[in-house]
């Protein structure tokens, strides 16, 4: 873990963090999706702790990781005499926006979750095959993660400031927890992707295509929302509860549903409840 943080030590641009960073997510998402190789078919009780799992660390990174630090942030500022903003609005107002821009994706692109029929896409009609409906439900799933990712990074650039009790509200290793919890969480997902698309027929090279194509959106939403914040840093606290909203709009409308839908939900829940342990886990620790 020491070899990690110094890793992101050594490199002081915060759009470059979130760049490696990722870049690491969407790696850990070839690697999981890479199992097809080895796997003839799935167990569908591992694939629905696997989802299971993906949604406690994403619903865990939502507080620890975006929310908390958004709130502290305002907290500082007021007592700091910066602003006088209600220390819950900019929580409140980014976390709604969040989700509502997941809302409008998820109404205006075609996409079919993992475990649907081609006649339960949602989005507009579209005359796509069921693999590529696929593909953009992951890639919408993605977007949430990589904007987390980037904005953690990017709220780096920050003025410090410093708690009363003289610690930091963002630190580098906090952005390093997210980023690895994301990743974590990334391999199963890959692999729930590729599997699902190789019992549809489709290549085993192809079927690892199409599951690490999933989360190139990645890196590239990193960059994005790292920018974004060091761009302007006053959304910051808005910008953090956006990533939030975002990824629990996901998590409620996919991830649990789609974990429960095959009947597994005992498995499916403790899936989830190891997942928010490890993403507390990771932040705490480095946080």
């Amino acid at each position: 873990m020491e070899y990690i943080l110094e890793f992101f030590q050594n490199e002081s641009n915060p759009i470059m963090q979130a760049l490696y960073a990722g870049l690491f997510t969407w790696i850990l998402t070839a690697l999981g999706a890479g199992l097809v190789f080895f796997f003839k078919s799935s167990n569908r009780k591992l694939l629905d702790m696997a989802l299971g799992f993906t949604g406690g660390v994403m619903i865990a990174a939502s507080f620890w990781s975006l929310l908390s630090p958004a709130i502290a942030y305002v907290e500082l500022q007021n007592e700091l005499g910066l602003s006088s903003t209600p220390v819950w609005l900019p929580p409140a107002v980014g976390f709604f926006a969040g989700a509502f821009f997941l809302y409008i994706l998820d109404k205006t692109i075609p996409h079919l979750h993992i475990f649907g029929e081609v006649h339960e896409a949602e989005g507009p009609k579209t005359d796509l095959k069921k693999t590529m409906l696929l593909v953009l439900a992951i890639a919408i799933h993605n977007i949430p993660e990589g904007l987390a990712v980037g904005v953690a990074f990017g709220a780096l650039a920050s003025p410090d400031l410093l708690g009363l009790d003289g610690t930091s509200v963002f630190t580098l290793g906090s952005a390093v927890a997210l980023g690895l919890g994301i990743g974590i969480q990334n391999f199963p997902e890959g692999f729930a992707v590729s599997m699902p698309l190789r019992r549809m027929g489709v290549s085993k090279m192809k079927s690892w295509q199409w599951g690490q194509l999933s989360a190139i959106v990645e890196p590239i939403f990193a960059v994005i929302g790292a920018a974004i914040v060091m761009s302007v840093l006053p959304i910051l606290p808005y910008a953090l509860a956006f990533a939030a909203g975002a990824m629990i709009f996901i998590v409620v409308e996919e991830v649990i549903p789609e974990s429960q839908r095959g009947g597994n939900t005992d498995i499916a829940t403790m899936g989830l409840v190891a997942g928010f342990i490890v993403m507390m886990c990771l932040d705490v620790a480095l946080g």
